[in-house]
């Protein structure tokens, strides 16, 4: 992976705005409505460059395909893996993304309190787990390598899901135990992390959950807490067994909900595991008004050699357009604490479905890029 050798680059953490006609398609085929398949896989390339294109535009140098052909976690997995099927009304108890907050804010939550959203019914793993995505990994891969055909950038990547993350939103009725189950996942995803690095491209594994778990189960003190963790990481070094930690990047947030996030688990209390994690960066929140004062953790947290973060710096929690001096002035702290030569500049986590408006999130971009160069100019002047 490239980093900040000369100037501060800049990157973004996966989800991008889909064009219309795109986001109906993809509906459509997550639903399991009737949908053209030959428009579908027409449209995608053209599309995955559209957006690759924008992304240059607005000055980003580490691009994806924007995740323009997966509609959300669960269908997106439920495409690579097998084992799974939907239980219409089927009920399970509740592991919201925001339990604790649930708890301390009943009213604010009223009428949100559904299982993973509105539409959505239940996903439970009832057989054995095998790879059965290689198709359309395959496809991702090549709708990217075309997209980049005549454009600069300084690196691509493909984001990928962690398996502690997949275990959450499908639920195991197969496995005898949650290790058997997280380990069957992760020798699954191996392929595609595989295919992805294979392919040149780095990889991002996306795993929201490690944060968010804190919040999902209530009921669990810090250190309960601290060894589920502890299991989902091993079970996904597992799964990157054998793949160079410089072809990979490690994105988590806490879960990025719009809401109070008032119980997130702090940083400080769980530094330590991400830094375990197989990967030579880190993309972490670091924007948003729960969690921008925890770049002071790095003052006393040191990065192992060879690693380097990817802050946050410009967030999905409001459609405010951060000031590139601002910008600017949260990547010098970083670069302050652990060399300017370690910080990539990032997003909190995907701006496509999280802001009011595409052009917000294309604005957004742009401001990035502009504290990058504002930034750079103070530690390189």
């Amino acid at each position: 992976m490239k980093r900040s050798t000369s100037r501060i680059l800049t990157t973004h953490a996966g989800s991008l705005p889909r064009p219309d006609d795109v986001k109906a398609l993809i509906a459509a085929k997550a639903a399991g409505e009737p949908y053209d398949r030959e428009a579908l896989a027409r449209r995608l390339p053209t599309a995955v460059a559209e957006v690759v294109r924008l992304q240059v535009e607005a000055g980003l140098d580490s691009v994806n395909d924007g995740e323009l052909s997966k509609p959300n976690f669960t269908d997106y997995v439920r495409e690579r893996i097998s084992g799974f099927e939907a239980r219409p009304g089927r009920q399970l108890a509740r592991q919201l993304i925001f339990g604790r907050d649930a708890e301390k804010f009943p009213e604010y939550f009223a009428g949100r309190m559904t299982f993973r959203g509105a539409g959505q019914q239940p996903v439970l793993c009832t057989g054995r787990i095998r790879y059965i995505g290689a198709e359309a990994v395959r496809a991702d891969i090549e709708n990217l390598r075309a997209a980049l055909r005549g454009v600069r950038v300084e690196e691509a990547y493909l984001p990928a899901v962690a398996p502690g993350t997949i275990e959450h939103w499908l639920r195991n009725e197969h496995y005898p135990t949650d290790e058997a189950y997280l380990f069957a996942i992760a020798d699954a995803m191996r392929e595609e992390y595989r295919a992805i690095v294979d392919a040149g491209l780095v990889l991002q594994i996306d795993d929201p959950d490690l944060a968010d778990a804190w919040q999902i189960h209530p009921q669990m003190s810090g250190g309960e807490y601290r060894k589920f963790a502890d299991l989902r990481i091993d079970a996904l070094n597992y799964a990157l067994r054998d793949i160079p930690a410089d072809r990979v990047r490690f994105h988590m947030c806490w879960g990025s909900y719009h809401g109070p996030h008032r119980f997130d688990i702090p940083l400080r209390d769980i530094v330590d595991l991400i830094l375990k994690v197989q990967a030579d960066a880190y993309s972490i929140e670091a924007s948003n008004p729960c969690h921008e004062h925890e770049w002071r953790v790095w003052a006393t947290v040191k990065l192992p050699p060879g690693k380097f973060l990817v802050p946050g710096v410009v967030g999905h929690y409001s459609d405010f357009i951060e000031h590139p001096e601002l910008v600017a002035e949260r990547l010098v702290r970083y670069a302050k604490l652990v060399g300017r030569e370690n910080v990539v500049a990032g997003t909190d986590c995907g701006l496509g479905t999280r802001v009011g408006h595409p052009t917000i999130a294309w604005a957004k971009f742009q401001a990035l890029a502009e504290g990058a160069r504002l930034a750079t100019k103070q530690l390189w002047s």
